[in-house]
C-alpha cells in the first residue's frame, strides 16, 4: 500500500469487521448448547449388567441405549446427551432437567415389552421371547424384516392361533414398549405406530397360529428394522442400570459459573490485545484482528459440529487464545530479526513469515496429537475440554497463521511502512543497519545474557522442589479428589454464614459424616468419602435448599469409576509422552526428542509436587491441565529446539565441545523475547480466570499456572541442557559409516598370485 490513505480506509474496514463481529458474538453464543455445569441440569453413568448373567456386548449395550434415547424423549428436555462407554456403560447428560429424581427414577426402570391386541388387552410379554433375540432378517421377497427367537413356543401358538381367528383389522398383535395403562392406546396412536411419537412399536396382522420362530415384514426400510431389532431386544433382555456416579447442579447455579466464565474470558482477551498492541503496534493490531476473527470461527465451528459448551471447553478456549497468540509472536519475532538485519519491511515479512512456519507447524501438530489422545482417553468433562482444544488448534492455521501472514504482506507492500518500521512493529529505525554502507548489525535483545551461567543452581531448585513434594507424599500421600478417591461432593452457595460446627450437624441429621469441610468467601465445599445413592442426594440437596436458600451442586463418584479415572489418566500421559518423542524424532532427531520428554517430565513433577506440597485435590481436571501443559510446554520446546538446528546449521566457526553450549545459548538469546511473551499471553486468561472465573475451574487454572511457569523455566533450561549433553558427547566422534550391499562380485586379491 503506497499511500496513507489506503492504508487508513482498510484499517478502518477492519474496524468495522470487527464490531460486526462483537455484534455476532451474541446471537451466536446464545445459540449455542451449553452443558449442565453452565445450565444446570442432571448427569448419571450407569454400569448395565444383564439380567440373567450372561456377558454385556456391544451389541446389548446398543438395545439398553435405544430404550434410555426413548425414555429421555419423553422427559421433554431440550439437547439430551447419551453415549456408551466401552460394553458396558452408559453415560446420560440431561441440561436444564427440571426434576433429577423423576429422570433418575425413568430412566433406571427396566425396559417392559408386551404383546396387546387392539384393544390394548395384554396377550404376552417378553418371556415369550428368547432375550436378545430379535435379528435382522427377510421376508420371502428378500426385503429386510425383524426375526424373531421364540422361547414359549406352545404360548405364542395358543395366542397367535387365537387372534389369527378374529375378523379382519382386529386380526393383529401390538408390540408396545414401556406400556402406559390409561395413556397409551392403539385406537389413538395406532397412526403414529412404529415412530418415536409413539411407545407403540409395530401391529403385526397375523393369518394363522405360529409354534416357530417368526418373521415380522412390512415395508421396512433397513434402517427401521435395525431401529425396531434394538427396541425389541431392549425389552426382551431386561438389563440392571447400576447408577456408578452422577452429579446435580442447580440452574442459578450453572447461571452464576458462566456469568463469571464469561466475564473472565473478555477481559483476558481484552488484556491480551492491549498487551499485542503495546508491544507489537501496528502488527499487535493485525494480530488482534485475527484474534476476534479466531474467537468467532471457533464458537461458530464448535456451533456447527452441535458441540456442547462446558466450562473445560471455554478453558480449552482461552488456554487455546494464549496459544493461538503465540503462532503470531513466533512470526513478529522473526519479521524484527530480519528487520534488525537491514532488510525492509517488505522483504522482512516474506523472510521472516516463511522462516517461522515449520517452528509454528510443528508445535500446532504436538498440541493436537495430545488433544486427540486427551479425547480418547479423557472421561466426559476432559473430552470436551479436548474437543475444543483440537478446533482451536485447526482454526489457529487457518486465521493466526494464514489470515495475519496475508495482512501483514499486504501493509507490507508499497513501501508505506518502510521508513515506519517503529509504527509497524515497534522497532526503532535507528537500530536498523544500513547495508549499502555495510553497517553491521546495530543490537541483538538478550545478546549479552548468558542462559546457562547458573544452570546448576537452577537444576538443584527444581530437584529441591521435586524431592520436597516426594517427600511430603511419603507422609501424606496424595491429595486426591472424589475422581480418583470415590466419594461424593457437596457444594453449596448461599447469603447466610455458615459454620464448620454448624454443617457437621446438619449432615449428621443426614446421616452423613463429612471428611473435609472448606468455607470459602463464595463457595462451600463439603466432600463425604461414601457415594450417596439417588435418594440419598435428593434428600441431602433439599435439605439445604429449604434451610439455608443454598444453590447445590452434588458429584458422585464410585469406587469402579475412580479406577477407570486413574488408569485412563495415567495412559493418557504416557501415550502422549510416546506419540511426542516419535514425532520430534522424525522431525528433528532423538537427541531433540529425549531433551523435549524429560522436560515434560519435569513439568509433570512439578506440578504433582504443588498439588501435593500445598494440599490442593488432584482431580480429572488436574489431569486436563497436566495434558494441555505438556503440548504447550512442548510447543515451546520445539520453537526453541527448531532455532538450535537453524543456529547449528549456519555457523561458520567449526563446532566444537567448548563453542557448542555457546551456539545454543545463541539461539535461547535469539527467542527469549517471544518465550516471554507468549508465556504473558497465555498467562493473561488463566489469571484472569483464577481471579474471577469459576470456582468449578479452579484447581485447573492453578494446576495451569503452575504449569505455564515450569513448561518455560523447562523449554529452556532442562530440554535445552538434556540435548547440549547428549550432541557434546559426539562431537570429535567419527561418524558410522553405513555399509554399502551390492550384487557386483568383486575378485579377492591375494599377494604372490593374482597381484
Amino acid at each position: 500500500m503506497k499511500n496513507g490513505k489506503t492504508v487508513g480506509v482498510v484499517v478502518a474496514v477492519l474496524i468495522i469487521l470487527v464490531v460486526g463481529i462483537c455484534f455476532l458474538f451474541k446471537p451466536l453464543f446464545g445459540g449455542l448448547k451449553f452443558g449442565l455445569d453452565l445450565q444446570g441440569g442432571f448427569e448419571i453413568l450407569y454400569k448395565a449388567e444383564s439380567i440373567d448373567g450372561s456377558k454385556m456386548t456391544t451389541e446389548k449395550l446398543q438395545a439398553t441405549y435405544k430404550t434410555l434415547q426413548r425414555r429421555i424423549d419423553s422427559l421433554g428436555v431440550s439437547e439430551p446427551e447419551i453415549t456408551t462407554e466401552g460394553t458396558d456403560k452408559i453415560r446420560v447428560k440431561l441440561a436444564g432437567v427440571k426434576d433429577p429424581e423423576e429422570a433418575r427414577t425413568q430412566l433406571s426402570t427396566v425396559a417392559t415389552l408386551s404383546f396387546r391386541d387392539v384393544n390394548d388387552n395384554l396377550l404376552m410379554n417378553s418371556d415369550v421371547l428368547v432375550a436378545g433375540g430379535a435379528k435382522i432378517g427377510q421376508d420371502a421377497r428378500g426385503n429386510p424384516a425383524v426375526s424373531l427367537s421364540v422361547a414359549d413356543k406352545k404360548e405364542f401358538y395358543k395366542v397367535t392361533s387365537e387372534i389369527s381367528k378374529r375378523g379382519q383389522n382386529n386380526n393383529l398383535i401390538v408390540i408396545w414398549l414401556d406400556y402406559k395403562d390409561g395413556e397409551d392406546s392403539y385406537s389413538s396412536e395406532s397412526a403414529s405406530c412404529g415412530t418415536d411419537a409413539s411407545n407403540c412399536l409395530s401391529a403385526a396382522t397375523v393369518s394363522q397360529g405360529f409354534a416357530s420362530d417368526v418373521i415380522i415384514q412390512g415395508n421396512f426400510k433397513e434402517e427401521e428394522v435395525k431401529n425396531l431389532v434394538d427396541l425389541i431386544n431392549s425389552g426382551s433382555l431386561p438389563a440392571n442400570l447400576k447408577e456408578i456416579s452422577s452429579n446435580t447442579v442447580g440452574a442459578s447455579f450453572g447461571d452464576r459459573t458462566l456469568a463469571h466464565t464469561f466475564k473472565a474470558g473478555v477481559i483476558g482477551i481484552a488484556l491480551i490485545v492491549l498487551i499485542m498492541i503495546c508491544f507489537y503496534h501496528f502488527s499487535g493490531f493485525i494480530s488482534s484482528v485475527a484474534m476476534m476473527i479466531y474467537t468467532f470461527l471457533v464458537f461458530l465451528l464448535f456451533w456447527l459440529l452441535g458441540g456442547v459448551l462446558t466450562l473445560p471447553g471455554i478453558a480449552a478456549l482461552i488456554l487455546g487464545i494464549g496459544m493461538a497468540i503465540d503462532s503470531n509472536v513466533i512470526m513478529f519475532a522473526r519479521i524484527r530479526e530480519e528487520l534488525l538485519q537491514g532488510r525492509s519491511v517488505q522483504l522482512a515479512v516474506r523472510e521472516g513469515t516463511k522462516s517461522s512456519l515449520s517452528a509454528i507447524v510443528d508445535a500446532n501438530i504436538t498440541t493436537f496429537i495430545v488433544a486427540l489422545i486427551m479425547f480418547n482417553f479423557g472421561e466426559s468433562s476432559i473430552k470436551g475440554f479436548a474437543t475444543m482444544l483440537m478446533i482451536t488448534v485447526v482454526v489457529t492455521m487457518l486465521t493466526m497463521v494464514v489470515l495475519t501472514r496475508a495482512l501483514l504482506k499486504l501493509f507490507s507492500k508499497g513501501g508505506y511502512f518502510d521508513d515506519k518500521p517503529g509504527l509497524f512493529i515497534n522497532i526503532k529505525k535507528k537500530h536498523i543497519p544500513d547495508v549499502s554502507k555495510n553497517e553491521k548489525v546495530k543490537k541483538v535483545p538478550f545478546g549479552k545474557v548468558n542462559f546457562f551461567k547458573h544452570k546448576y543452581i537452577l537444576v538443584l531448585l527444581s530437584l529441591f522442589i521435586i524431592t520436597a513434594g516426594s517427600v511430603t507424599f511419603a507422609l501424606k500421600g496424595l491429595p486426591l479428589g472424589i475422581d480418583y478417591k470415590a466419594g461424593t461432593s457437596v457444594t453449596l452457595v448461599t447469603n447466610q454464614k455458615l459454620t464448620e460446627d454448624q454443617l457437621m450437624k446438619d449432615f449428621k441429621e443426614n446421616d452423613l459424616e463429612p471428611a473435609t469441610i472448606n468455607i470459602g468467601k463464595e463457595e462451600t465445599s463439603v466432600r463425604i468419602n461414601s457415594a450417596l445413592d439417588g435418594e440419598s442426594v435428593k434428600k441431602v440437596n433439599k435439605y439445604f435448599e429449604d434451610k439455608y436458600d443454598a444453590k447445590v451442586n452434588i458429584g458422585v463418584i464410585s469406587n469402579m469409576v475412580a479406577k477407570d479415572l486413574v488408569k485412563n489418566a495415567i495412559l493418557a500421559v504416557l501415550i502422549s509422552m510416546i506419540g511426542i518423542i516419535l514425532y520430534i524424532s522424525i522431525r528433528f532427531k532423538f537427541s531433540y526428542a529425549l531433551g523435549g520428554v524429560v522436560a515434560l517430565f519435569h513439568d509433570v513433577a512439578i506440578m504433582m509436587a504443588f498439588f501435593v506440597m500445598t494440599r490442593f485435590e488432584i482431580s480429572s481436571m488436574f489431569i486436563a491441565a497436566v495434558l494441555a501443559i505438556i503440548g504447550y510446554s512442548i510447543n515451546d520446546t520445539i520453537v526453541q529446539f527448531d532455532r538450535f538446528r537453524e543456529e547449528l546449521a549456519k555457523t561458520k566457526e567449526k563446532i566444537t565441545k567448548e563453542n557448542f553450549e555457546s551456539i545454543c545459548n545463541k539461539a535461547i538469546q535469539a527467542t527469549f523475547t517471544r518465550t516471554i511473551l507468549t508465556s504473558l499471553t497465555t498467562l493473561v486468561p488463566i489469571i484472569a480466570l483464577l481471579i474471577i472465573g469459576s470456582k468449578e475451574i479452579f484447581t485447573f487454572n492453578v494446576a495451569m499456572l503452575v504449569g505455564l511457569i515450569s513448561g518455560t523455566y523447562s523449554s529452556i533450561f532442562i530440554a535445552s541442557l538434556i540435548f547440549i549433553a547428549i550432541e557434546r558427547r559426539k562431537i570429535g566422534k567419527p561418524k558410522k559409516k553405513k555399509r554399502i550391499y551390492t550384487d557386483d562380485l568383486e575378485e579377492k586379491k591375494i599377494k604372490g598370485i593374482n597381484c
